[in-house]
Parts: structure tokens; C-alpha cells; sequence
């Protein structure tokens, strides 16, 4: 029997050897090419430790079950959608826990057409069919390839696609990759971008010697902010380790909340493709809602989460879509999420408009300001049904309740989300205002005293 525990809506992810280990990988590559018709398959690992010994045993255990196995080694989980959609192969699998800490890893699957596998779309199939005792696990001889493949070329064009290079300014920016994967892209960029790129922390290295790569929290952002001021730089970018979002800094060495880039980033769209679709989440909606009218687009609320997001956008042929976590999505990135794309187009907006970072969001803080994401941990996923049940029960008088992602209550002047986390024990709490910073701070610590209570 090998532990499914770490099978969550998105992913799989877990502590390594005890969770994630050589057998599940090698149970998952003799299972997954029957249960998604998949004959050729891309991998690829990001730069935790474990990464290389999981994705031998995944690429034995695919090989076995007669695949043909194109691993593409160290890279960020955009790049093995890139992978499986540029290369048209039936499914993509990426060796990765993103931003959790250095003892994790996991993986994330797609099917035919880069389509996210979930909860629906056979994630729990292939959960429950590591553990089928009547199927024969005992190992065969290959009758399928393994064989390294090189994408980053034609990955490279793909992103510069977004933008036109000869309009981008020769601005200073700072770019901290985390020691996550992120630098031997940004090395590649370097050389065809005109800006001078002050690197921090650029070398990937698994053991995460300055701290592990989740610009999310706010203790991983003053080192960027920090190099920002000292050089005088236009912006600074962040990265987390397998570099699937990227974390913005105003040359004020302010954080741009990833809420307001899905604004800044959904104007852009619509301002080259009127009355695109512009998909989104519910943790904090009033900007986003606003910019996409005005605009003259239509935004479409979705659950968030990649597979749902992804799903959702296939569904309404969405031009783009966001989160408040600053995974952007984007429709000829096969409907995919990149953390590369976003800051370029920014650098392009910057370039074009000759405004700074700060100048063009600082307006819409002010008048939607946010409590950004405040966690709070719990002790079981029973805890967090009750604290939602409590606090729903407490505020949905005068409010007007969605379910469509946790809890969300929306009052004339404010409103707030409260989730479980998918991935972690913890429940999330997101509140927004219409530009009252103090009826914001008075409604946080209200509510945070309430869940725990």
C-alpha cells in the first residue's frame, strides 16, 4: 500500500520519503497512460532535492506501462504545459510542491490538450488506483522510451510573443528568483531583454539557503524591497520555486498585491480585445468588477484554483483570468497559468505609458483597499466547516452570501471571503472595502476575532 494522503483538488503534494516517494511516482507512471489515454508523456521536476530520484521512478514506472516518456529535467511547471501543448502529447506531469517548504514535494498532472486533471477529471480515479490490490505491480520489462528532450528555445519565443521587445525601455529592475528554478530562465530572458537585471538570490539550489521561495508571506518580501530602494530601481519581480507566479514591487519598494494586478493585467487584455471575457475569483472581487466594465469586457466568477480556473476559461473562451495568489491565466498559454508572462506585459505597459509601477495602481488601492490574505491555522478540515457555518451564521444578515468559493458576504460598503485552504491547515480570510482604509482595519480585526474565538 502506498499513502494517498497528499491527493488534494489540485495536486499532489507531500512530505518526501514519507508521503511522496519513488513507489507512489512509480505506481502514477504505470497507471496514469491506461487511465488518460496518454502514449506520450511530458515530465519534468523543479529544483527540490528529491525531484531527479521521484522523476526516475515516474519515467521507469510510465516506460513500463509502454509510453513514451520525453523529460524535459529542471524547469517550472509552465514549462511542462508549454511542453505538452507546443508538442501536442497526451499528458504533462510536473515534479513539484511549489512554495512549501524545503522537506516537500508533490506533483501536478495534465491530460490531452494541457486540460487540468482535478477532482472530476480523474485526480481521484488515479488516486484510488495506486492501492488496487488486484492490479499486478510487480515490475515488467519496458516496452515504452524514455528520452531527454530541450524546450527552452521555443519556450523563450513563446514568452517574448507577449510582447514587442524593440518597445521595452532599458529599465533597472530587480529580479529575486528564491534559488528557485526561476534563474536559468531569467538568464535566457537576459540576454534578449534590454533591462539590466540586478539578480538576487539567481542560482537555483534546492536546500533554499535564504528561505523558501513564497513571496505570499510577508516576511520573503524585504529583501526585494530592500535592493529596489538601494538601486534606484523601476520595479523589483519575485519568484516562487517552481516560478508558476511572480510577485510585483513599485519602485517605492511597495508589494503589489496580485489582486491588483489582475486588474492592471485585465485592462491590458481588453484594451487590444474589446469585449473579451475576464475570469476571476471571489476572495476579492469590487476592482476587478469595475475595470472589466468600464472596459467594456465581462467578467466571469469562478472558483479558484488552477483546475477550476482552467476549466472555467475553456468553458466561457476566457482571454485571460487571475487570482488574488497571483496565479495568472492566460488563453494562448493553452489556458494555462504562467508566473513569466505577467511581469513582461507589465514592463510593456510601463514602456508604452511611460508611467511608473506605483503610479498606475495606487489609485486603485486607494479606492479598493484589501486586507490581503490572513491566515489562521486549524486542527482539522471539521474546524474549518465550523468556523464558516459560525461566522456565516453571525454576518448573512443584511449581506448577500456566494458559495462559489467558501463563504463570501457582500455588505453596500464592504465584504469579505472566508476559504479553507486545498493544500494546507488553515482557514483564509480576505476583506475589502470602497476605499474606506478604516472600516477595512475595524472589519479584519472584528472578523479575526471571531474565527478565533
Amino acid at each position: 500500500m502506498v499513502d494517498t494522503s497528499g491527493f488534494g483538488a489540485y495536486d499532489v503534494r507531500g512530505i518526501y520519503p514519507k508521503t511522496i516517494n519513488q513507489e507512489l511516482a512509480y505506481r502514477v507512471g504505470r497507471v496514469f497512460p491506461e487511465l488518460f489515454d496518454a502514449k506520450k508523456i511530458a515530465i519534468g521536476h523543479d529544483i527540490r532535492l528529491s525531484g531527479p530520484t521521484i522523476s526516475d521512478a515516474l519515467a521507469r514506472g510510465l516506460s513500463e506501462a509502454g509510453a513514451e516518456v520525453f523529460d524535459i529535467g529542471e524547469c517550472g511547471t509552465e514549462m511542462i504545459y508549454f511542453a505538452t501543448g507546443f508538442n501536442d502529447f497526451d499528458g504533462g506531469i510536473m515534479i513539484t510542491a511549489s512554495h512549501n517548504p524545503q522537506e516537500y514535494n508533490g506533483m501536478k498532472f495534465v491530460g490531452k490538450g494541457v486540460r487540468p486533471i482535478g477532482p472530476t477529471t480523474g485526480m481521484n480515479t488515479l488516486r484510488d488506483k495506486l492501492n488496487d490490490e488486484s492490479y499486478d505491480w510487480t515490475p515488467r520489462v519496458a516496452t515504452g522510451t524514455i528520452k531527454k528532450i530541450d524546450v527552452m528555445s521555443d519556450y523563450i519565443k513563446c514568452l517574448l510573443s507577449y510582447v514587442d521587445v524593440k518597445e521595452l525601455k532599458p529599465f533597472k529592475i530587480v529580479v529575486n528568483t528564491g534559488n528557485g528554478a526561476a534563474g536559468t530562465i531569467i538568464n535566457e530572458l537576459e540576454k534578449v531583454l534590454p533591462f539590466e537585471m540586478i539578480k538576487v538570490h539567481n542560482e537555483p539550489n534546492g536546500f533554499f539557503p535564504n528561505g523558501v521561495p513564497n513571496p505570499l508571506l510577508p516576511d520573503a518580501r524585504h529583501e526585494t524591497a530592500k535592493v529596489v530602494l538601494d538601486n534606484g530601481a523601476a520595479c523589483g519581480i519575485a519568484f516562487d520555486g517552481d516560478f508558476d507566479r511572480c510577485f510585483m514591487f513599485d519602485e517605492e519598494g511597495g508589494f503589489i498585491e496580485g489582486y491588483y494586478m489582475v486588474g492592471l493585467l485585465a485592462q491590458d487584455f481588453l484594451s487590444k480585445n474589446k469585449g473579451a471575457k475576464i475570469v476571476y475569483e471571489p476572495r476579492v472581487i469590487w476592482n476587478t468588477e469595475e475595470i472589466v466594465d468600464q472596459a467594456g469586457g465581462e467578467a466571469v466568477l469562478c472558483r479558484s484554483g488552477h483546475t477550476y480556473m482552467k476549466t472555467k476559461m475553456r468553458e466561457v473562451d476566457g482571454i485571460y483570468g487571475g487570482e488574488m495568489a497571483s496565479h495568472h491565466y492566460f488563453r494562448d498559454f493553452y489556458f494555462c497559468d504562467s508566473g513569466m508572462i505577467p511581469w513582461l506585459l507589465v514592463l510593456e505597459l510601463m514602456s508604452q505609458t511611460g508611467k511608473t509601477l506605483s503610479s498606475m495602481v495606487k489609485e486603485r488601492q486607494a479606492r479598493f483597499p484589501i486586507s490581503g490574505e490572513v491566515n489562521t491555522k486549524v486542527s482539522s478540515v471539521a474546524m474549518v466547516k465550523e468556523i464558516m457555518d459560525r461566522i456565516e451564521e453571525k454576518y448573512a444578515a443584511g449581506g448577500v452570501v456566494d458559495h462559489t468559493d467558501g463563504v463570501s458576504i457582500n455588505f453596500d460598503q464592504w465584504r469579505f471571503n472566508l476559504r479553507g485552504s486545498q493544500t494546507e491547515p488553515y482557514i483564509r480570510l480576505n476583506v475589502e472595502t470602497r476605499g474606506d482604509a478604516t472600516l477595512l482595519k475595524q472589519k479584519t480585526d472584528e472578523l479575526l476575532a471571531a474565527i478565533r474565538s
